[in-house]
C-alpha cells in the first residue's frame, strides 16, 4: 500500500504519492477547498500512512477527518516537537525547511551539505558529514526583495524577475533587477566559497533559475520536501 505525502503552504499545496522512497507524479493545487482536494486523491486508494507538513492551522474537525482517511495521519507543524526531536532537529525550524534537510541526510549521506532554498525567503542549511545540523540563517527571496524595493522606497518602480543576468543597470529599473539579482548571487557564492567541501543542493520555486546563473557545481531537487515526508512515512511504516 502506498502513502500520501502532502505539503501545503499559506496559497497552494503540493501532493504525491510514494511507495517507500520513489516518489509517483506530484500534483499542485491552490484554493480554499483542501479538504475536497485530499478527498479526491483517496477515493480510490486509502494510503498506509498520511504526512502532511503545513504552515496553516487546522480544525480539529479537518485533523479527524485527515486521520481517518489512512491507517496512520503523521501532522508536521510548528507545534509537533516530538517529531522535530525525533530527527534531531531544532523546534524553530518550519515544517518545510525541516523535511528538506531529512531529505538531504538520506540522499547525501555522509556528506557535508550546504542547502539553499529559493523561495519566498531565501534559507540556507548547513550540515555536517554525520549528518547533523549545524544551523541556518533566513534571508528575502528574489521577489520579495523586488517587492521591498518598491514597498519601502516609493519612488522606484515594481521590477520583474530579470530574464536574463544583468551584471549592471542602465536605467532605474534595469538597475534594481542587476541589483537584487547579483546581491542574492553574491550571498549564495560566498556562503559556497566558505565552505568548498560541501555538496551544495539546490531546491524551491527559483532553484533552476539560480543554477543557471552559478558558475559553481550544484545539486537541483525540485521535489526535496516531498522527498523528506517519504522518509518520514517509510519511517513510521517500520514502526
Amino acid at each position: 500500500m502506498a502513502n500520501l505525502l502532502i505539503e501545503m503552504g499559506n496559497t497552494a499545496l503540493k501532493a504525491a504519492w510514494s511507495e517507500g522512497n520513489t516518489l509517483g507524479k506530484t500534483v499542485r493545487y491552490q484554493g480554499e477547498k483542501f479538504i475536497e482536494f485530499i478527498s479526491a486523491l483517496v477515493e480510490k486508494e486509502k494510503p498506509e500512512v498520511f504526512v502532511m507538513a503545513t504552515v496553516r492551522d487546522l480544525s480539529k474537525q479537518d485533523e479527524e477527518f485527515l486521520a481517518g482517511i489512512c491507517k496512520r495521519f503523521v501532522l508536521i507543524n510548528t507545534s509537533n516537537q516530538a517529531l522535530f526531536r525525533a530527527y534531531q532537529l531544532p523546534e524553530y525550524l518550519s515544517p518545510d525547511r525541516a523535511a528538506g534537510i531529512i531529505a538531504v541526510r538520506r540522499l547525501f549521506q555522509g556528506k557535508e551539505c550546504l542547502l539553499f532554498d529559493f523561495g519566498t525567503t531565501l534559507s540556507i542549511d548547513f550540515i555536517s558529514r554525520d549528518g547533523n545540523y549545524r544551523g541556518g540563517n533566513v534571508s528575502l527571496g528574489l521577489r520579495t526583495r523586488l517587492k521591498a524595493v518598491n514597498r519601502y522606497a516609493r519612488s522606484l518602480p515594481l521590477a520583474n524577475t530579470p530574464k536574463e543576468d544583468i551584471q549592471l543597470g542602465t536605467s532605474t529599473l534595469s538597475g534594481i533587477e542587476a541589483g537584487v539579482l547579483q546581491g542574492i548571487k553574491f550571498e549564495v557564492d560566498g556562503y559556497i566559497a566558505q565552505n568548498p567541501e560541501s555538496v551544495i543542493v539546490f531546491t524551491g520555486g527559483d532553484a533552476n533559475y539560480f543554477s543557471r546563473l552559478t558558475k559553481n557545481s550544484v545539486f537541483v531537487v525540485n521535489n526535496l520536501v516531498l522527498m523528506g515526508l517519504a522518509t518520514i512515512a517509510m519511517d513510521y511504516e517500520k514502526d
